[in-house]
């Protein structure tokens, strides 16, 4: 259920929530998750050519600590490591896609 906001609580909400997004390469990993999309490291290096190694790690563990990506370790040599949405991460897609209709409607 919904939570009711004042002005000030709802200004506040949508920042934190902003904050979990904030990373230069957060945004374009989630869109190469959604859709139930569960990746290995190495597909997710492929897909982002642009982005370090580390970067990529540091941002996965961020955004796997904040509970959006779950990362799937499999006991077997070499070993095997898969990322995908939370159901919580997953639920974001909505959200960002109205936001992407949001911003292509701005008059230029």
């Amino acid at each position: 259920m919904a939570q009711e906001h004042t002005r000030e609580t709802a200004a506040q909400g949508v920042q934190n929530a902003l904050k979990l997004l904030e990373g230069r390469w957060k945004l374009t990993i989630l869109f190469h998750l959604f859709g139930g999309q569960v990746l290995r490291f190495s597909e997710l290096e492929r897909a982002i050519p642009d982005v370090s190694q580390k970067m990529l790690i540091q941002q996965l563990r961020q955004m796997e600590s904040d509970g959006i990506v779950r990362r799937i370790v499999y006991p077997q040599v070499p070993p095997k490591v898969e990322y995908g949405l939370t159901d919580w991460g997953q639920a974001l897609c909505p959200a960002l896609d109205a936001l992407l209709v949001w911003a292509e409607q701005r008059e230029g």
